[in-house]
């Protein structure tokens, strides 16, 4: 791994960071410079929780660089008292949200790659037969019982937004199922909140089914 500079101490963390936030021109971005040039240890030691032999190092510490200039913008002196602790948290869910993209991103490849052929030659893909499993009879007995169940219980333990959330979330309206992110996006509020809501109304509709 590369040698990196050591970090700043408190008093030019301090120094810095007001340069950076009230300066402009060549001054600010030479203090950004060096705000970052001095946080890469950081950085590196938080990619390192995350190396594996799909990921390579570089990168994880090139994606948790773009968190760490995430948190230098963000970063406000008078709510947040230490900087490497802000700083931190935005490294690490940069380099989060790569690893579950990138995750994200090879499993939609392969669903579309082929797994053989069918007695024509023609190429058969794995979402073929996803898409062309159905259920036997007694499974969907049991699921249009399950259903009609949570269709009484949705009002009775759930507030609106509860509702809304889970309905928009695993695509009860007969829609496309929506992120948490989307989700977010549409009530302006964050992923991590929407992420709460959630588990908070599954655990009131748990509780009430097996009641």
């Amino acid at each position: 791994m590369k040698t990196f500079l050591q970090p700043l101490t408190k008093e030019e963390e301090v120094y810095y960071l007001q340069v950076f936030k009230t300066a402009d021109g060549e001054k600010k971005e030479n203090a950004k410079q060096i705000l970052i040039e001095r946080n890469l240890r950081l950085v590196a030691h938080i990619a390192k929780k995350y190396q594996s032999a799909e990921v390579d190092m570089e990168d994880l510490i090139s994606i948790g660089t773009i968190g760490l200039i995430k948190a230098l913008h963000s970063f406000d002196n008078e709510k947040q008292s230490k900087f490497a602790t802000y700083g931190a948290r935005c490294i690490e869910n940069e380099i989060l949200m790569y690893l579950r993209s990138k995750k994200k991103c090879a499993k939609e490849v392969s669903i579309y790659e082929p797994i053989g052929t069918d007695r024509d030659g023609n190429a058969i893909h794995l979402l073929d037969i996803l898409e062309s499993k159905q259920l036997d009879v007694v499974e969907k007995i049991h699921l249009e019982k399950n259903l009609e169940k949570l269709k009484q219980v949705f009002p009775k333990v759930l507030n609106h937004r509860e509702r809304e959330i889970l309905l928009l979330r695993y695509g009860l309206t007969g829609k496309e199922e929506l992120t948490q992110k989307e989700i977010g996006k549409m009530y302006g509020i964050s992923r991590s909140y929407i992420s709460r809501i959630e588990k908070k109304a599954l655990e009131k509709l748990k509780a009430a089914l097996e009641n």
